[in-house]
């Protein structure tokens, strides 16, 4: 490109943001217009089975081995299996969201899609922006846990026996992990080669990692001591905010279960598999997440977890638990090898989703459309994959647990929040009678009102009067907007779509934004950096790139019409 085009288009750059900022698609031309850029398309190969294996196996091994001994020991205390029941309310509601979404929308694109139908490529560059960003750090994340878990296996108990130190590097930075690395690359050629293989092979894996989840349970309750529980502080050392800032954290334990709606278009009968396989998923997985912690918390006091005199590891605390706690050696391998195979089942899935996220923003044109492309034989978006799988690797290679955790959390959050709003506006107003300022006005009363209620918790002076107050103005505003506005039948009878609207996807939003604030000041500052580099993007990329795309399009419409007139 000369140096006058640049310059030319730095110069409009005012003007394509208002043409291009707001601009939204219809799920027609989703499915069919923007879906036929990558050229070949994705198998329609997957079941319904298919995909609660897929939902299951991605949230399953993440958290729970992950996040559960840091927040008992530091945030939540034995109660943190009622930051799992928040959570997972919060999980539920929001895969109540994306199910309909799915069903009306079946690509691959997931939350960036269902946003930029509903609020424009803005908004939906923004959200999937984010959501890559989750997924690339909590897959890093995990893969650097499959190798404390790993060497648990084998009896190591030092938890960077399997790295390599390196001097001059920041602390943070300096562990580098090989092990985790080689995972990443191993999965990523996996699912070069075929989504319904790739389903099998998650499959096994996720049944082999039920049956370690159900070990663990039995066992870790058998040997455990419910005096644990309210031991030497209490059910709830922290207090009720403890458990509340708990669910904000363990919320990072819930990512995967959105992969399963990127998945909609390769599979055979979305409108009946998708609100099974994720909502379905979100249940079976709460579950099991409240039992594995009560089982942890009951094995050993939670002032104990990660203490280094009994070498419990914070990335691996139930091996530590059978080894120091009960004296089965041999249970803390099989622990160490159960957790191992459950992580390799939820990288699988996380890699497969964040692929699909990104081939469809690149569909777009928000970023390089070669990362669109899906290839004729495999039917799979290669060229996103093996992008992703670098940047996951490369990540996963230097950076410690701790520094993604919160990150991870407030991104998806806001995600799930913004989900939950479009469902609103877009059942109400686009495919509604409703005026947009009527669903707008209600939507930022409500954020204001969860807003408040979420602050007032902070302010031990205001916090009971500001908290029944602020859950009053929540309650009556949602009451008010459900007798006031008008719900048409949206849909043929064949459609699944949220019951009892809009209260289910206003608890959603109530519940994101108070999850929200319960996250510390330095993840704020982070995920504030990130905006704006993904705004900083959009600005001198994407939209220039889409108004380019726009323009030939147009050019070449014109074309074609004036070739068929001369004809």
């Amino acid at each position: 490109m000369a140096l006058r085009d640049v310059l030319l288009s730095i110069a409009q750059t005012p003007h394509r943001l208002r043409r291009r900022a707001l601009v939204t698609w219809t799920p027609a031309q989703e499915l069919n217009e923007v879906r036929d850029r990558s050229g070949a398309r994705m198998k329609r190969r997957l079941e319904w089975y298919d995909l609660v294996g897929l939902g299951v196996g991605g949230m399953l091994g993440a958290g729970v081995f992950v996040t559960t001994g840091r927040v008992a020991r530091d945030t939540a205390g034995p109660a943190v299996f009622a930051s799992y029941v928040i959570a997972g309310v919060s999980a539920l509601l929001s895969s109540f969201c994306y199910a309909e979404f799915s069903v009306r929308v079946p690509v691959a694109g997931g939350a960036f899609s269902y946003l930029r139908v509903t609020f424009g490529e803005f908004v939906g560059f923004f959200g999937g922006a984010n959501i890559l960003m989750e997924y690339v750090l909590s897959n890093a994340a995990v893969a650097r846990s499959f190798t404390d878990y790993l060497a648990s296996t084998f009896g190591v108990t030092e938890p960077n026996a399997w790295r390599f130190i390196v001097d001059g590097i920041a602390e943070g930075y300096n562990t580098l992990d090989v092990p985790a690395v080689a995972l990443i690359l191993f999965i990523t050629v996996c699912l070069c080669y075929s989504t319904k293989e790739s389903s099998m092979l998650n499959m096994v894996l996720t049944v082999f990692h039920l049956l370690f989840f159900a070990f663990i349970i039995v066992a870790g309750l058998w040997n455990g001591s419910a005096k644990n529980l309210v031991r030497p502080h209490g059910l709830t050392p922290y207090g009720v905010r403890g458990v509340l800032d708990g669910a904000a954290i363990v919320y990072f334990s819930y990512i995967g279960y959105d992969s399963a709606s990127t998945m909609a278009e390769e599979i055979r009968d979305p409108a009946r598999a998708l609100p099974v396989g994720i909502a379905g998923s979100v249940l079976v997985v709460s579950a099991l997440y409240c039992l594995m912690s009560v089982a942890l918390c009951v094995m050993l006091p939670y002032n104990e977890v990660a203490i280094s005199h009994i070498r419990i590891s914070e990335t691996a605390p139930f091996s530590s638990a059978f080894r120091e706690k009960v004296g089965w050696r041999w249970a803390s391998s099989v622990v160490g090898a159960g957790a191992s195979i459950g992580i390799v089942a939820s990288l699988l899935v996380a890699m497969l989703g964040q692929a699909r996220y990104l081939c469809v923003i690149a569909r777009a044109r928000l970023v390089p459309s070669w990362l669109a492309k899906v290839h004729p034989s495999t039917g799979t978006p290669m060229n996103a994959t093996i992008f992703l799988g670098f940047c996951t690797a490369s990540l996963a290679l230097f950076t410690e647990l701790q520094i993604v955790f919160e990150m991870i959390s407030i991104g998806t959050l806001l995600v799930f929040y913004l989900v939950a709003n479009a469902l609103i506006y877009h059942q109400y107003v686009k495919i509604g009678t409703n005026r947009p300022l009527h669903v707008l006005l209600f939507l930022l009363l409500l954020t204001l009102s969860s807003l408040g209620f979420s602050v007032s918790r902070k302010i031990d002076w205001w916090c009971r009067w500001g908290m029944a107050l602020f859950g009053a103005i929540s309650i009556a505003v949602t009451t008010i907007f459900h007798c006031t506005a008008r719900q048409d039948i949206t849909g043929p009878p064949s459609e699944w779509s949220v019951p009892l609207m809009p209260w289910p996807a206003a608890a959603s939003v109530f519940l994101n934004v108070f999850l929200i604030t319960a996250l510390k000041a330095r993840s704020y500052q982070r995920f504030g950096i990130w905006s704006l580099v993904i705004i900083v993007f959009y600005v001198c990329y994407g939209v220039h790139s889409t108004y380019s795309a726009e323009e030939n399009e147009i050019v070449n419409a014109m074309v074609h019409h004036a070739n068929l007139d001369n004809s």
